[in-house]
């Protein structure tokens, strides 16, 4: 389905699960994600909650024109969504760039929350995050999407994860390389972090149930950052799993999926 913003753009979205729910489960993605990311999460919560999945504007069959969103934007058009459903309060999940997305909806748009899950999640950049980003940004350049991903995938999965993957690495190439080919989109979508500003401050404005999921072994997001969002959300509960990477909707899902169910309940 198609939710125009209101900048006239097409945002592709689905609704699954229990359409007759009273609460609702809204997933954001990762970066270079798609609705299809969430495949593996979604069964744990289809009977219980109605769900909502998006693409970002860029983002895999959502519009690829228009100038670059930040974050404050792309919160703008989750919540021009959440209205155009009916939804008045519901659920975020936000994984890594969903994650930033979530934060800046949060701070904004409180009265639409009843719960917040920032899963591989930072509010700041250091050195280390910016040169991995300006590896990725090159290697688009050079190489487009295909490259981008060889250079990534060690950054966002762990070493766990290759060594026994859940989705072979190649059968996960192929099925992202489809919705990934517009360089442009992506580099407006990488913008938006490149651009944007310490939100540490900012995060003290939170004041809606938040829980935290980092991997232990995340090394584009290590923990201590992600603790760093911990320690400026008030009452946010912070939750480590051991031996996962970045990509928590693809590695360790029981566990990731069980203490979000915990803290839904």
């Amino acid at each position: 389905m198609i939710y125009k913003t209101q900048d006239g753009l097409d945002l592709y979205y689905e609704v699954e699960g229990n359409t007759a729910a009273t609460e609702c489960l809204v997933f954001l993605n990762g970066l270079t994600q798609s609705t299809q990311a969430w495949g593996l999460m979604t069964p744990y919560f289809k009977d219980k909650y109605k769900i909502i999945l998006l693409d970002f504007i860029f983002q895999g069959q959502s519009s690829k024109e228009g100038e670059w969103r930040n974050f404050e934007q792309h919160a703008r058009d989750v919540k021009g969504l959440l209205e155009k459903v009916g939804i008045k309060k519901g659920n975020l999940i936000g994984l890594s760039y969903g994650s930033f997305v979530s934060q800046h909806f949060a701070v904004s748009f409180p009265e639409m929350l009843n719960k917040l899950i920032l899963i591989s999640t930072v509010a700041h950049k250091n050195p280390y995050f910016e040169a991995i980003e300006l590896s990725w940004e090159n290697a688009l350049k050079l190489g487009g999407y295909n490259l981008l991903l060889d250079i990534m995938l060690p950054n966002v999965l762990s070493e766990d994860y290759f060594i026994n993957p859940l989705i072979p690495i190649d059968v996960m190439k192929a099925a992202r390389k489809d919705l990934n080919q517009n360089t442009g989109a992506i580099l407006k979508l990488m913008r938006a972090t490149k651009e944007r500003t310490d939100f540490r401050k900012e995060l003290n404005g939170i004041v809606t149930p938040t829980l935290i999921i980092q991997g232990e072994k995340d090394t584009l997001l290590p923990v201590h950052m992600a603790n760093e969002v911990h320690l400026n959300i008030k009452n946010s509960r912070f939750i480590i799993i051991p031996r996962a990477g970045h990509t928590l909707n693809l590695e360790h899902v029981p566990e990731v999926c069980k203490h979000i169910q915990a803290f839904l309940n």
